[in-house]
């Protein structure tokens, strides 16, 4: 749950916001849901529906996170289009047509991407999900509530189902408004991003880096973007090994930020560099014993509340008050001292699942 300071920044309002930095594929040809079952991590079957999932490097790395739109010439793909380590995701997809018949195309002139929550409607697309544990720790979402296809049915809309709350996601004619314009405010990217960051939902570039984060690290399991069970894709082998006889030791977090050197308890507006590093240390200066190992990073944040790949060891242990999570910021010849604060959103499974759930 988020904490109280945090109720404030919960917008009770049907809201829309655009979403910045993202490109469009188009993805056409009679071989077009076999080619994508090829490289994306979860199942793409026919006919063709709408979903959230993610493409892999070879060795098990995300190269992007993306939404599937279903249309009636094919698919649609959302992506970060940020340069990045990872190739042009264009270039990539098409080095792997070989004698497929697939054409692909960049649209990505032709729309703008919202996002669209919080109103009674939005509210309704949320049906039960339960939960299923592998030993590893990685958990995967099954829709449960309705027979439904949880993503949704219509044309250039997604149900948001990586989290409960996260709305819709609308694809728009460019230089057009969605017609929630007249029905829900009108917010800026920077509120979505304060959206997504107190529902816990990395996306894109600054949250998933590119050729080194790894899928459940990045909680593409919890948010419905991997298929552990699924034929051959690219990046599958080491995904699946992970997930059958691994161990997930980070992830991310939705996170706190509070200045130290103030006694104020109010939420700082400073805009940190991403990926700075977060450290562990004893909260008791006088235990005894090794130094916490490793280090978290800091990813999005915004108006005092950010993402942060954490630890899984680090997190259970400022839950129990045994370590405190600090960040160093470099201003010049200053160095400003922050604190950061993990929790858990509502909506996300148990911390310790039943034995009778978890899968070998």
């Amino acid at each position: 749950m988020p904490p109280p300071i945090l109720h404030a920044l919960l917008r009770a309002t049907p809201s829309i916001a655009p979403i910045s930095h993202r490109g469009i594929l188009s993805i056409n040809g009679s071989q077009s849901t076999e080619f994508l079952n090829g490289l994306v991590a979860s199942s793409v079957r026919k006919p063709p529906q709408s979903q959230f999932s993610a493409i892999l490097h070879p060795q098990g790395r995300v190269m992007y996170d993306i939404f599937l739109y279903a249309t009636n010439e094919g698919y649609l793909l959302e992506y970060d289009a940020r340069t990045s380590e990872a190739p042009p995701l264009l270039a990539y997809m098409k080095r792997h047509v070989l004698r497929s018949k697939v054409k692909i195309r960049s649209v990505t002139d032709e729309f703008d991407v919202w996002s669209a929550w919080g109103s009674e409607a939005d509210r309704n697309l949320e049906t039960q999900r339960d939960w299923l544990w592998a030993r590893s720790g990685a958990v995967e979402p099954i829709w449960t509530g309705s027979s439904n296809w949880p993503w949704g049915s219509q044309n250039h809309v997604i149900h948001d189902r990586r989290a409960v709350g996260m709305g819709r996601r609308l694809l728009v004619r460019k230089g057009d408004m969605p017609q929630e314009a007249t029905s829900h405010d009108i917010l800026s990217s920077d509120e979505y991003l304060l959206h997504r960051i107190l529902l816990g939902v990395p996306e894109g570039t600054p949250d998933i880096l590119p050729m080194y984060a790894f899928p459940m690290d990045s909680n593409l399991d919890v948010m419905g973007a991997l298929d552990f069970r699924k034929g051959c894709y690219v990046g599958q082998e080491l995904t699946v090994r992970t997930y059958h006889t691994g161990v997930i030791r980070k992830r991310i977090f939705p996170v706190i930020i509070r200045n130290l050197n103030t006694t104020s308890h109010e939420l700082s507006p400073v805009l940190f560099g991403e990926h700075s590093d977060i450290k562990a240390v004893s909260a008791n200066t006088d235990r005894q014993g090794p130094r916490p190992r490793g280090t978290g990073k800091l990813l999005s944040s915004h108006g005092g509340v950010g993402l942060a790949l954490l630890r899984l060891e680090h997190v259970a242990g400022v839950e129990k008050g045994d370590l405190e999570l600090k960040l160093e910021v470099a201003d010049g010849d200053k160095l400003s001292r922050w604190s950061i604060h993990p929790w858990r959103p509502d909506w996300w499974p148990q911390d310790t699942p039943p034995s009778s759930e978890i899968t070998s």
